[in-house]
């Protein structure tokens, strides 16, 4: 009973969840607990769980091992220990102050043996505890399945705009506006460019950027409008879904039109990282080397290690983004041609909130 390979969950039970679950169904439930090891759980995981663990990843290595390499009985023993301790731990712990009514919905790799012997304890406690049917592998396989078609039915409309016109502070605007935003660079942890890293994060894999995206539209109401930023096929290292990208393009654009002096400041105040720390800037700008000549490099390299970041910045936008964004937008995205212009002079907190006003009316 202590890895997903040496039992199955057999028939349907009444402590069962089966698929398809959609946002609605997960939200019934009080907590998702993933019980996987830390390394599964961070590749991805259903949207809003939380990782109690029975087995950790040196502990799952070894059962697994011992598995292969002398019995199932042998596996099994030391990993029903673990598994004991590990539940009873929780159960002490993080679990500890749960009320009479709490209901988890419990998963492991495939609907087995670690989140049936969870789910067995903690309905024997009283909880109402639900073992999901075929665990993470059928959930990922929904929500490959869902990814398909759930962007079909929405109305999509595509902020555009040269870099540094305030496309992603626009999107935190209308969300707080109470719009319904698909925000695939907060959900990719990347900006979409070649500085485009966040500091501090690393981009999420390429399932659960997946599971974000089936996660947020899962919530949306196709009657309204979702906006979302003009993204190329790749965010970072991440791939847009296919039938999201299409769609994309098919959308009505809003292209945010922001002078160039004010773009230069708010690519300043996004970028302030690289001004803190100009090495790293210069690391990245050698991924250039093959899109730009030895002396443009030249001469950004000096204005980088001269300080003078206006001219830097100014010289990016008119040497490399803008034309980028020329030839990508206008080649994938049908209407950005005939693109409903948003004029943005302040590129305060206030002002955004006052262009995503406008455009919302």
């Amino acid at each position: 009973m202590t890895t997903d390979q040496t039992s199955s969950p057999g028939p349907e039970r009444r402590d069962q969840q089966q698929l398809p679950l959609d946002a609605v169904a997960l939200s019934r439930f009080d907590q998702i607990i993933d019980v996987r090891s830390p390394a599964e759980f961070a590749l991805d995981h259903l949207p809003g769980a939380v990782n109690l663990t029975v087995l950790d990843d040196a502990q799952r290595a070894t059962v697994g091992t011992l598995y292969k390499q002398e019995s199932a009985f042998s596996a099994k023993k030391i990993g029903a220990a673990w598994v004991a301790a590990n539940i009873a731990r929780h159960l002490q712990e993080s679990l500890a102050e749960n009320p009479r009514n709490w209901r988890p919905l419990v998963y492991c790799w495939r609907g087995g043996a670690r989140s049936g012997a969870m789910t067995h304890i903690l309905r024997s406690i009283g909880w109402d505890a639900k073992q999901l049917a075929g665990g993470y592998k059928a959930w990922r396989g929904q929500v490959i399945h869902d990814l398909q078609s759930l962007p079909d039915p929405f109305d999509f409309r595509v902020v555009c705009g040269r870099t540094g016109s305030g496309k992603s502070r626009l999107l935190e605007a209308l969300a707080a506006a109470g719009a319904q935003v698909l925000d695939l660079e907060q959900l990719a942890a990347h900006k979409g460019s070649v500085l485009g890293e966040m500091p501090g994060e690393s981009q999420p894999s390429q399932k659960s950027f997946e599971s974000s995206i089936w996660a947020t539209l899962s919530t949306f109401d196709a009657t309204k409008p979702v906006f979302v930023e003009a993204e190329s096929k790749k965010v970072g290292n991440l791939r847009v879904p296919q039938p999201l990208i299409e769609k994309m393009w098919l959308g009505a654009c809003i292209e945010v039109q922001t002078p160039a002096e004010l773009r230069v400041r708010l690519l300043r105040e996004e970028y302030a990282h690289f001004i803190a720390n100009p090495d790293q800037l210069l690391e990245k700008l050698e991924c250039l080397s093959p899109l730009h000549s030895k002396m443009q490099r030249q001469a950004w390299i000096g204005q980088i290690r001269a300080g003078n970041w206006d001219e830097f910045v100014a010289g990016m936008l008119e040497n490399h983004y803008d034309p980028a964004y020329g030839r990508s937008m206008f080649s994938n995205y049908r209407n950005a041609r005939a693109a409903q212009v948003l004029a943005v002079t302040d590129i305060s907190a206030t002002g955004f909130r006052v262009a995503a006003e406008r455009l919302i009316a």
